[in-house]
């Protein structure tokens, strides 16, 4: 049995106070997700790791001696819809905590919500600072950008051996421009020239005059801090203009499509994310052939781990707390020490984020393969 199979076994109610084996029903999750939309691959893999979890949590006997029954909803990937969505899991399905999401900008419309309820809501993977500094009921299991700033910075000086880069921002995320400042400020304090700036929006599909001006600026390499979708299309008109310096991001690429949309066009470029499953620890190789086996052989990214590890560290905080009131999993919620779980062992810290280790990756005959792991 795995170490991660015995903490599942462990969530099951043992020895509990009185008060908790009067509460009945099943305990209400929420989880709100982009299952469809422009980031449904993002959605999509953190839900099936949160599922994932859920059900064998459930199967080894559940919570405070309670079944657990996730209440999941659907964003669309659109702004606006994540605000609608915790409110209405809040107020109406009663869930005792939220769980979501993947991207930052509607991390932050959620968590608006969920303080103003003080509902604890826990994000998988959202980067942005913003996002736990939203107030006390808010937490994450992922390392935060000024990490994933520094890691790629490092990692441009280090291994791709770039000191002249240009950077491509969405100006339209939150994400995307708190992670370009924060490697920006380290590639320059580590002596490298940032040569030039472009912007664009969410969306956007047509990159061809902000890749023409950086071909002009000859940089050693092209940093997009963005989603997939871009990225790959970025890659995709980068090649097509005769760029042939490596681009490179972060865990916003994370996603089987990036692959899809760009083609051979993003063979021999990098991003940088939570995990790998080719990392060789007992916790990955376990997950990756239960998670297989649930989802009809598909591997799972980091999205799917994070979305796993999500739930194990709210229900973990449940079972600390010996209770479903949301103050008092709140209180267990951020005094989470050493939890082990696929990503890693999760601590909470004193701004409610979790302090994880880096993995870079490289797009090589067409699979995602592991390059290195960088420490915080």
């Amino acid at each position: 049995m795995s170490r991660i199979q015995t903490l599942l076994v462990s969530l099951v109610c043992l020895g509990l106070p009185l008060a908790a084996w009067a509460q009945s029903g099943k305990i209400k999750i929420g989880e709100y997700a982009s299952l469809t939309g422009k980031e449904a691959a993002f959605g999509q893999s953190s839900h099936k790791g949160t599922v994932l979890a859920i059900e064998e949590i459930n199967a080894a006997g559940g919570v405070l001696g309670r079944q657990l029954e996730l209440v999941s909803e659907d964003n669309q990937s659109k702004p606006g819809e994540s605000a609608t969505i915790a409110t209405k899991l809040i107020t109406r399905e009663k869930v005792v905590a939220l769980l979501g999401e993947v991207a930052s900008s509607r991390s932050i419309e959620a968590a608006i919500v969920a303080q103003k309820y003080r509902i604890p809501l826990i994000s998988p993977s959202s980067t942005n600072p913003k996002v736990t500094e939203i107030g006390n009921y808010i937490f994450r299991v992922c390392f935060i950008d000024p990490f994933q700033g520094t890691a790629l910075a490092k990692f441009a000086s280090s291994h791709l051996k770039a000191r002249r880069v240009a950077i491509v921002t969405s100006v339209s995320s939150a994400y995307s421009v708190g992670l370009a400042k924060f490697f920006r400020e380290q590639f320059v304090a580590d002596g490298g020239q940032v040569v030039l700036e472009q912007k664009y929006s969410e969306g956007d599909k047509d990159f061809k005059a902000q890749l023409t001006a950086i071909k002009a600026a000859a940089p050693d390499a092209i940093f997009v801090p963005g989603y997939y979708t871009e990225a790959a299309l970025m890659c995709k008109q980068a090649r097509d203009l005769g760029l042939k310096q490596p681009l490179f991001g972060g865990d916003g690429w994370e996603a089987p499509e990036l692959i899809t949309i760009g083609g051979k066009a993003v063979e021999g470029c990098y991003y940088s994310t939570h995990y790998s499953p080719e990392i060789p620890t007992e916790a990955v190789k376990t997950f990756v052939k239960r998670f297989k086996d649930r989802w009809n052989g598909e591997t799972p990214d980091a999205m799917a781990a994070l979305g796993y590890d999500s739930a194990l560290v709210l229900v973990d905080a449940i079972r600390r707390a010996g209770s479903t009131e949301a103050d008092k999993i709140r209180s267990a919620l951020a005094t989470t020490k050493d939890l082990e779980g696929v990503t890693g062992r999760t601590t909470i810290d004193a701004q409610r984020n979790a302090s994880k280790p880096a993995v870079v990756v490289e797009v090589r005959n067409g699979e995602f393969r592991f390059v290195q792991s960088v420490a915080p």
